[in-house]
């Protein structure tokens, strides 16, 4: 068996992987890579993702919710264009490289950023938390987890501004109250599904607000909205895998149940590496991710050792981003109490042997 900690895509459901792989086999007759995203079967399903969003979500009338392509990375520039008002002025917080991204793709499209906060100072390991929000600024953008470094929000900026948030690696995974947001955008590729979609949780409100002079079709969520993710060829097996981990999701209790399942994984793994001699976590403990859990060596020359110990215990993807080595365990919905179980008991295994 192989315990995958691997940063994403994701880990899924065994179940989900079987029921997938079926239906690029047979989905109604045809191969789900093959079938027509016009045809009423696969509009179901889009329907039904979408819907299954809202539920897992609990999000409220008023909002939408649509399935793009790009990931992230074009949702930088699509939250930036669609949320620029009158101001063209927007207040960002750097907490990591896809927060450093988010600036960068802002700024080339017309936003004036005012970086309100960041913790470049300590190489991203904590989450800033002293900061001013003027109130002539069009929208607060904010990452709610950062993979790379594996700090986390515990309490979301409040503010009475329009609030967007990058939430790719850790949607799903713990509760939030979407009402105080004006958008919410996440790549599929971490708690929802394979990589290719992207889902973007939007006020009603906000849409067609924008005065940015430069508004590509495919990037205007009103757009997106009023055609119901079908403005172009959705990427319809990644959707449709999305669905089946809905379903799963839902049928195994919701969100507040993986949240609570991903506490306690998280409380394992940080208690073992705070109590063993050999390891340190590597950001500040009270913005400790609970899906990305980072830590080093005290000393280097065991690395060798370790990572053999932990690739004979059937462990993969532990390595840390490679611009920050280290260790990295990712600790997504899917991923069981048993697999972090077997990383704990090989550090103490390491630890006794040394």
């Amino acid at each position: 068996m192989k315990h995958n900690f691997g940063a994403g895509p994701c880990i899924l459901p065994q179940t989900v992987f079987e029921k997938a792989a079926a239906a690029v086999l047979d989905f109604n007759g045809l191969s789900i890579l093959e079938v027509s995203h016009r045809h009423k079967d696969f509009v179901a399903v889009m329907d039904e993702a979408i819907e299954l969003v809202k539920k897992a979500l609990n999000v409220p009338t008023g909002y939408s919710v649509v399935f793009m392509q790009g990931g992230a990375s074009l949702g930088f520039t699509i939250a930036a264009l669609n949320m620029m008002r009158d101001n063209k002025r927007a207040g960002y917080f750097n907490t990591g490289t896809w927060a450093s991204g988010a600036i960068k793709e802002a700024k080339k499209v017309g936003v004036d950023v005012s970086v309100l906060a960041s913790s470049e100072d300590k190489n991203f390991n904590y989450i800033p938390k002293d900061y001013t929000i003027p109130s002539d600024l069009d929208y607060l953008h904010f990452t709610s987890n950062n993979t790379i470094y594996g700090t986390q929000y515990k309490q979301f900026p409040v503010t009475d501004l329009p609030l967007v948030c990058d939430m790719s690696s850790d949607i799903f995974s713990q509760v939030i109250d979407v009402s105080k947001f004006d958008l919410i955008y996440a790549g599929a590729q971490k708690n929802l599904g394979p990589a290719g979609a992207t889902i973007y949780i939007v006020k009603d409100s906000a849409l067609g607000k924008s005065t940015s002079p430069f508004m590509p079709s495919y990037l205007d969520l009103k757009q997106q909205v009023d055609k119901e993710s079908m403005l172009n060829t959705p990427p319809v097996f990644s959707v449709y895998v999305a669905l089946l981990n809905l379903r799963n999701l839902l049928e195994n209790g919701g969100v507040s149940e993986m949240e609570k399942r991903n506490i306690a994984k998280a409380t394992l793994l940080y208690n073992e590496i705070d109590r063993n001699t050999l390891f340190t976590g590597s950001v500040k403990t009270e913005d400790r991710s609970n899906m990305n859990v980072t830590f080093t060596l005290n000393d280097e020359s065991n690395s060798s050792a370790f990572d053999s110990a932990w690739k004979a215990a059937g462990i993969v993807g532990l390595p840390g981003h490679r611009s920050t080595g280290g260790y990295r365990a990712s600790l997504y919905n899917a991923l069981p109490i048993e697999s972090v179980q077997v990383l704990v008991d090989v550090m103490k295994h390491f630890e006794s042997q040394g």
